[in-house]
């Protein structure tokens, strides 16, 4: 009999001998301490450089998401260019460069462009040759610094470790971004705004209907006087 809609008979295959073919993870323990511990290698070994990038706030893709804000793969040309740094610098000094994004409003182009001008205020260069210093390259004072900073444990506060920390990406909450106007607070004049635009609407639709009453009103006088 041929198997009608979806009134299907399950097919479990467990007398298959399944128990050599179940997966376990019984080393999520050990895995988790084995990346911890490549973090923190990272980490020592490309200091004092952050251990990310810093990258630009761009809007999630499709209606349903598009209100909310994330990180995205790299920063337009527009974007670097506006800022002043040049494209080809940008991935050396950890900026992470799109060159397939384009801005398409200006506010993403003004957001980013002011991320991008607050990591150049912070950001310090030190010189490919040690005490070769060069016109892009962070002062001496300022390179010893923090060379020393990050020399002595526990001493790097002020100095970024991880970009994504002091650069977050937020998104407001609905709290904050509906606030209530309280009757006291708006301008003068603005006290009855509902019953000026509900005239408004009210003047909108009869205007045609009061025009022709006018003119029907003066043409009948003009007759009265002829």
């Amino acid at each position: 009999m041929a198997i009608k809609h979806n009134n299907q008979i399950q097919k479990h295959h467990f007398h298959k001998d399944w128990q050599t073919r179940v997966r376990v993870h019984f080393d999520q323990p050990g895995r988790k301490h084995r990346r911890r511990e490549a973090r923190l290698a990272k980490a020592a070994a490309v200091a004092p450089r952050p251990v990310d990038k810093l990258r630009p706030v761009v809007r999630c893709p499709t209606v349903k998401y598009n209100r909310r804000v994330r990180a995205g793969r790299g920063f337009t040309l527009a974007e670097l260019k506006e800022a002043g740094i040049p494209k080809k610098l940008a991935p050396t000094v950890g900026i992470a460069v799109d060159h397939r994004r384009i801005n398409y409003s200006k506010e993403s182009l003004v957001a980013n462009v002011a991320r991008l001008k607050d990591y150049k205020a912070r950001l310090i260069l030190f010189p490919r040759k040690s005490g070769q210093f060069k016109k892009l390259d962070s002062s001496a004072d300022e390179v010893n610094a923090a060379k020393a900073a990050f020399a002595a444990e526990g001493k790097t506060e002020g100095y970024i470790t991880k970009v994504g920390a002091t650069f977050p990406i937020k998104n407001i909450s609905a709290a904050e971004a509906v606030t209530e106007v309280k009757r006291d607070e708006l301008p003068k004049g603005e006290e009855a705004a509902y019953r000026r635009l509900r005239d408004a609407r009210s003047e909108a639709r009869h205007k045609g209907i009061r025009e022709k009453r006018a003119k029907a009103k003066a043409d009948e006088e003009a007759a009265a006087k002829k």
